[in-house]
């Protein structure tokens, strides 16, 4: 019901420099599919509390099973408390709920509103924190004038196809494009609500304070600027970013969030409130003080990075054009080790990965958005065990 127009800032923390990847070149989308290497890096001194466990520098990855496949444009993910996972379409605009344990699928309906085209459609999912009680179901979709945060009433005694309210729109304004949307939500450890959003193309948006594209934004459920909020009547948290599609926070409750770039290089960032990120300035690592350098980076055609999770003392990201899922160990605000790579090219193109739970990932493919080469069983949800 609550919407905010423009404003902006936020920030990340910390350094250091490995080989990865990014979107195209120019404003283009996220890119094909690419055979590029396993990418490393050099590991900057680690900044953690002394009593901070650092994980290992080589960790592992074991794919358990393949959870449900044939799905089409998958895009956000949410594990239901009872179990379930629902999952969006990006294209169809449609949530369907999976079961976990034999792979079977109900629609619960469509979303109103979704217009879907190039980048746009029915985005990020996230499950309210009173979910226990209310049953709200938050996503982030494209309209024909904006991308907005709707929530709706989840009633699974209903009829398949009819178990989703009306859409109540929490937040509209955000500026839509055939690329660049952005799209992650996430209900972080604070109980707020936060969206990645994209510049849509238009570079100026991401430092224009004013403008809600190339941000990060941190609201109420009800979607009012939270409190606390470094710019006072502002939901933006962060600034200067090009398209954020992955939002996770560490044990320690520090956000960390995914970033495209565009020619040369590709971020993962530590999340500062107020904290200038550097795009259209600077792109990866810079020698400017005012923008916050990214914990690690990537070549363009190594990662375009989408979801983001937490699990085992690393970040795990998932990458559209490179093909594989990195982790990225740490200690504090800083990668302890280079990035390491895990399943290239074996399952295409990857969009989100959540935890679930101890040493587990949930990894939803994207072979099917337009970009890809889909095979007879995608797209799909595998469950992975990592280390």
């Amino acid at each position: 019901m609550h919407h905010r127009a423009v404003w902006a800032v936020s920030a990340a923390t910390a350094l250091l420099l490995t080989a990865g990847c990014s979107s195209g070149g120019g404003n283009t989308p996220d890119g094909g599919r690419s055979v590029s290497s396993t990418g490393t890096g050099t590991a900057s001194p680690s900044s953690g509390s002394p009593a901070e466990e650092t994980p290992p520098a080589r960790g592992s990855v074991r794919v358990v099973r393949t959870v449900a496949g044939n799905l089409r444009t998958p895009w956000g993910l949410a594990p239901l408390p009872g179990g379930g996972l629902l999952v969006s379409s990006r294209d169809d605009g449609t949530i369907t709920r999976i079961d976990e344990r034999t792979g079977r699928t109900t629609e619960l309906g469509s979303v109103p509103g979704v217009a879907a085209a190039g980048e746009g459609g029915l985005l990020g999912i996230a499950l309210s924190p009173g979910y226990a009680s209310d049953h709200l179901v938050y996503a982030y979709l494209t309209t024909d004038s904006d991308n907005r945060i709707v929530r709706m009433l989840y009633d699974a005694k209903k009829p398949a196809g009819q178990q989703l309210g009306a859409p109540d729109t929490v937040f509209k304004g955000i500026p839509k494009g055939l690329i660049h949307n952005g799209g992650r939500i996430a209900f972080g450890p604070d109980g707020m609500l936060y969206a990645g959003t994209g510049e849509t193309g238009d570079r100026g948006l991401a430092q224009d304070r004013k403008s809600l594209g190339g941000k990060i934004l941190r609201m109420t459920p009800d979607g009012r600027p939270a409190p606390g909020d470094p710019f006072v009547g502002s939901p933006v948290y962060s600034y200067g970013h090009r398209n954020v599609q992955g939002l996770a926070w560490d044990g320690r409750q520090r956000l960390f969030a995914s970033e495209f770039g565009q020619d040369t290089w590709d971020e993962l960032n530590a999340i500062k409130p107020g904290g200038n990120y550097g795009w259209p300035e600077a792109e990866g690592r810079s020698g400017n003080s005012a923008y916050q350098n990214p914990i690690a980076q990537w070549h363009t055609d190594e990662a375009s990075p989408s979801g983001i999770a937490y699990a085992a003392g690393s970040i795990w990201m998932a990458g559209l054009r490179g093909r594989r899922l990195w982790r990225i160990p740490l200690k504090g605000t800083q990668a302890s080790a280079p990035p390491q790579a895990f399943l290239t090219g074996a399952y295409g193109r990857l969009r989100t990965v959540v935890a679930a739970g101890g040493d587990k990932l949930w990894l939803v493919t994207s072979n099917t958005d337009g970009r890809g080469k889909p095979s007879k069983s995608d797209d799909r949800i595998l469950e992975l065990e990592v280390s």
